[in-house]
Order: structure tokens, then C-alpha cells, then sequence
């Protein structure tokens, strides 16, 4: 018998290849998608590889990140998800984004590597960044505003 090391291995990967393909609806459709292939799985199993995976929910479901690194370039493929962007105060901007697409946008801003940038939260429609100055966040809202353009 395997151990589970080695079935956490090959279930990781054949969600990987699975979200290759296309996006996972919810998490039980990978469950069962997984099931089907004589893989053991759970929902909170999956939870934990998708996080491992960094997958992420977007409207059409879990998928992996894009690998494209360029600065800014990751951001302006997710700009469709941008809702507003929000001063509060100066060192806080509140960005909404699309239902289900915050952690997606997060991911994004933390890809892109700005200097700007000290961190941020994502959320299902509301991403919190943290910026060390207002002019810092004043630049980082320029340059999100152009990756949106």
C-alpha cells in the first residue's frame, strides 16, 4: 500500500492536470473527478491541495494562476475583476473586485513585486493592500489604474 505521502503526491498532480484543463466548478467536482480515477479523496483533502497548489476561485471556478511574471502583466489580465479602488487612509487601499475573484486579483498584486506594495489580504470581493506611505499608495493606485487600462 502507498503512503500517503506518495497518494498527497499523485492526487496534487492530478489536480494540477485537471485544472490544466479547465477550471474545477467546487471543490466536491474535483472530489469526485478524483474518486472516478481510484484516487482517495475528501473534500477538506482537496481544500488543502488546492491551497498547496495556489489554486485560486474566480467566476468560473478553481484554477491554477497564470505563470506569466511580467511586471504588471499578471494584474492586467485580472483588470476585467477590478470593481474600484479606494484610498483609506494613507496607508490602506480597499480594492473590490468581482464576486469570487479577490484572492485572484491578490495574487496578482503580490506577483507583481512592487515596492509599493507592503502586503495585502484577499477576500471573495475585497482586497485590503497595505502600502508604508500615501505616496507610496499613491503610485501603486496610478500604476494599478494603468494595468486596468
Amino acid at each position: 500500500m502507498p503512503n500517503s505521502s506518495e497518494d498527497q503526491l499523485q492526487r496534487r498532480e492530478t489536480i494540477r492536470q485537471l485544472l490544466l484543463r479547465a477550471p474545477a466548478d467546487t471543490q466536491q467536482a474535483l472530489v469526485d473527478a478524483l474518486n472516478g480515477r481510484g484516487l482517495v479523496a475528501t473534500q477538506s483533502s482537496v481544500s488543502r491541495d488546492l491551497k498547496e497548489l495556489g489554486a485560486i476561485k474566480t467566476n468560473q471556478g478553481y484554477e491554477l494562476p497564470s505563470s506569466s511574471l511580467e511586471d504588471g502583466n499578471e494584474l492586467h489580465e485580472v483588470a476585467d475583476f477590478l470593481r474600484s479602488i479606494t484610498p483609506a487612509g494613507p496607508n490602506l487601499t480597499v480594492i473590490r473586485t468581482a464576486i469570487g475573484a479577490a484572492q485572484r486579483v491578490a495574487l496578482a498584486l503580490d506577483r507583481s513585486d512592487w515596492p509599493e506594495m507592503v502586503g495585502n489580504i484577499g477576500g471573495d470581493d475585497t482586497v485590503f493592500v497595505a502600502s508604508d506611505s500615501a505616496a507610496s499608495q499613491k503610485i501603486l493606485i496610478s500604476k494599478i489604474e494603468r494595468a486596468r487600462s
